[in-house]
């Protein structure tokens, strides 16, 4: 069983506002997984994407499809 930690991060684009999301892409190749959660709320709820799914809409921002 692996025991690896969520290392969160919010971008770099983001401001002091509060309106941020936070993810843990570490967990993205050992897991299948990019956990996401409010940045206002670190100890509540985080919702688990799958990896693929996540680059396709980081990936859809980008281009601006999303």
């Amino acid at each position: 069983m692996t025991t690896d930690t969520p290392r969160w991060f919010k971008s770099s684009y983001s401001s002091n506002g509060g309106d941020c999301v936070e993810v843990a892409s570490n967990l993205a190749t050992s897991h299948g997984v990019v956990p996401v959660r409010d940045s206002k709320n670190p100890t509540g709820p985080s919702l688990r994407v799958r990896a693929r799914a996540f680059a396709a809409f980081v990936a859809g921002v980008k281009t601006g499809a999303v």
